[in-house]
């Protein structure tokens, strides 16, 4: 396969959607669940990994398509930046959803069961990521200078690393609030798909006018640092083993720079 297009477009639909489906598929293999110590650390280890997407694969390209542009440079990513940030805000604020290790349901009242909010709530967060990965294939597709496919490949294989853990934080829960490991398994793989959606969705939007580009680079990495600032280093920071969420952080965040720079 000689097409880079195709390959850029296949590794950012596929890879990421795999590393999920491999997260969830953790349910067969670890029956006893996970330890509080290793979840600290697996989702400090995520939201290492996005908060270094948010900056090297996404605002990083936003600042560079903007120079010699008719407005400043910082314009589009900081307008980017903090609309993807609002975007989530009321997703967040009008979706009933339960965030994994909470008791308390956030969003409107409703009548959905456990099961079912804890999948609203990991379908917010793999939204953002697929909008990412989608927004930096538009880019490459467009021709854009500052993208390259290598930039696809390391921005969609760090979210695919981080979407293993991510899949069994969320799917292993599932186990023991009436889901059988099967569906639990299907759930998990089901919100998964959020993924590729969003990234078609950031297609078709970038696609429509390019000088949009580095506002909707921006705009996705806003949308991962709600989630990482609202969802994940909350978690690591609740309880006990806190430190140990922080050096999960440290490890992402340094993965993730470096598949950026030595592939990007």
């Amino acid at each position: 396969m000689e097409n880079p297009a195709l390959i850029g477009v296949l590794v950012a639909l596929v890879v990421p959607f795999l590393g999920n489906t491999l997260g969830a598929a953790l349910v067969f293999l670890m029956r006893h669940g996970m330890s509080e110590r290793f979840t600290k650390a697996l989702l400090g280890f995520a939201a290492g990994v996005m908060i270094a997407a948010s900056v090297w694969s996404l605002i990083t390209p936003a600042l560079e398509a903007s120079e010699g542009g008719p407005v400043p440079a910082w314009l589009p990513a900081a307008v980017g930046f903090l609309g993807g940030m609002l975007l989530l805000l009321a997703i967040d604020h009008f979706t009933p959803h339960l965030h994994v290790g909470s008791d308390e349901p956030e969003g409107p009242a409703s009548t959905l069961k456990k099961p079912a909010m804890m999948m609203a709530a990991l379908a917010i967060h793999n939204l953002p990521e697929g909008m990412a990965v989608g927004v930096v294939l538009a880019g490459f597709l467009a021709g854009d200078a500052t993208i390259t496919l290598s930039a696809v490949v390391a921005l969609s294989v760090g979210i695919a690393i981080q979407n293993v853990p991510e899949g069994a934080i969320v799917s292993l829960p599932l186990t023991t609030n009436g889901l059988s490991r099967p569906r639990a398994f299907a759930a998990g793989t089901l919100c998964g798909a959020v993924e590729p959606a969003g990234a078609m969705l950031m297609l078709a939007i970038t696609g429509l006018v390019t000088p949009l580009l580095p506002y909707v680079l921006a705009f996705a990495a806003g949308a991962m640092m709600y989630v990482v600032t609202e969802e994940l280093i909350p978690q690591t920071q609740q309880g006990r083993h806190t430190n140990i969420g922080t050096i999960g952080v440290a490890l992402g965040f340094v993965l993730m720079m470096v598949l950026d720079v030595a592939l990007g």
